[in-house]
């Protein structure tokens, strides 16, 4: 049975949360907690799966109880439910919470945002990794693109337009605005998965605020890991976004797919950044056995890591709410047979874009088509019309 922690400093709040609960009693073992000393007291006696804290408590708030939470018990998954916060509270809770949602909160998107956190922790078997993800709040950007994004902000005019440019080349600062911009604190009536727009919802004023008040967006660090280029891992995935838009735009006339398409083409590799950042020796080890054995990337990441890295990109994707398709294409971007999916999706785009702009680069060695997923969907005759349209796609230099 999982072990929930609520916390709330209201006792009304906290008494409708036990009666609107009720029906989890039998899967849940749910403990309540008026304060955030009271609650890291109980998190000292036993151990939680996940905390669920309100963000204006007296004494310690929500976001000081999260942070201290990430340091002491990281391998816990953090959510905010909250009332009427302020935007500078809400953004001094994105490094510390996995997720945001709003009061009063639907019973079922409750248990739904549990269920799905508590889900995630089963795609990865290490704890010592899941403790290391847990405490990642951002996905490091690439120096030149984090340069051009803090130029662009101090200019009194900056233009929004400009910042979701930038933004949208760059998995790392993609991940962390969608992750804001699809929180409960913005209220939207349905997840957001374009870049650009989210750049535009959040404004000139938020963004600031993340990069030079919270530091949420940051810079790789200047320990190189030998085998791994993030030039290269940025190039890599902005073809296989522009090829994944374009082949989701064949196949559907709904944009959202298509907008979807584009950031899991973006987000797909989002996993080698941030091994390479947090655990920079073992992911250099994994990167030597590749190239030392022959065997596929993801085989040496396993048997180095105990994960790959798409199951390490999905798992902080979907802790930080994004989207589900992109949380899935993310999984299973190499092995898309392992997904249960029956229909073209986001998954199948980016699979066939992922493998065609390795091909384009000349890096598909390792890399081939999962025909039997394809046939599965009856989709195999539909890549060489895929394939010839992506090439002239790359031909005119797209993605770069």
């Amino acid at each position: 049975m999982k072990s929930i922690l609520f916390v709330d400093d209201e006792p009304s709040v906290l008494e409708g949360l036990r009666r609107m609960l009720r029906p989890m009693r039998h899967q849940w073992d749910m403990v309540f907690a008026r304060s955030g000393q009271e609650a890291l007291a109980a998190l000292a006696e036993r151990t939680f799966n996940v905390v669920v804290s309100d963000m204006r408590m007296p004494g310690m708030d929500g976001a000081a109880l999260l942070t201290e939470v990430t340091q002491r018990y990281p391998q816990v998954v953090r959510i905010v439910l909250s009332g009427q916060s302020s935007k500078e509270a809400t953004l001094k809770s994105v490094g510390a919470a996995h997720q945001f949602l709003a009061k009063p909160c639907d019973p079922e998107k409750l248990k739904q945002t549990v269920n799905q956190a508590l889900a995630l922790r089963d795609l990865l078997a290490d704890e010592a990794l899941k403790q290391t993800l847990s405490r990642v709040k951002s996905v490091p950007s690439l120096p030149t693109l984090y340069t051009e994004l803090m130029e662009e902000l101090e200019y009194p005019d900056a233009s929004i337009k400009r910042v979701g440019e930038i933004i949208s080349q760059d998995p790392g600062m993609t991940a962390k605005v969608l992750q804001l911009v699809n929180s409960a604190f913005f209220g939207l009536p349905r997840q957001v998965s374009s870049s650009a727009q989210a750049a535009s919802l959040l404004g000139t004023d938020t963004i600031k605020a993340l990069v030079l008040g919270i530091s949420v967006f940051s810079q790789f660090k200047d320990t190189a890991v030998e085998g791994l280029e993030p030039d290269s891992v940025q190039k890599h995935s902005a073809d296989t976004a522009a090829l994944a838009k374009n082949i989701a735009m064949t196949e559907s006339a709904d944009g959202r797919m298509a907008d979807a398409s584009l950031m899991a083409g973006l987000l797909h590799d989002i996993g080698k950044l941030v091994l390479a950042q947090n655990l920079p020796h073992q992911y250099r080890r994994a990167l030597a056995g590749m190239h030392g054995s022959g065997v596929p990337l993801c085989e040496a990441e396993c048997t180095e890591l105990g994960a790959s890295h798409a199951q390490v990109g999905a798992y902080l994707l979907g802790l930080w709410g994004l989207p589900e398709p992109i949380v899935e294409a993310t999984a299973f971007h190499h092995c898309p047979r392992e997904s249960l999916g029956d229909s073209f999706s986001v998954l199948t785009a980016v699979h066939v874009a992922n493998v065609l702009a390795r091909e384009h680069a000349g890096e598909g060695q390792d890399e081939e088509l999962d025909h039997e997923y394809l046939t599965r969907l009856g989709l195999s005759d539909r890549v060489p019309g895929w394939r010839a349209s992506c090439e002239t796609l790359l031909g005119e230099g797209v993605g770069t």
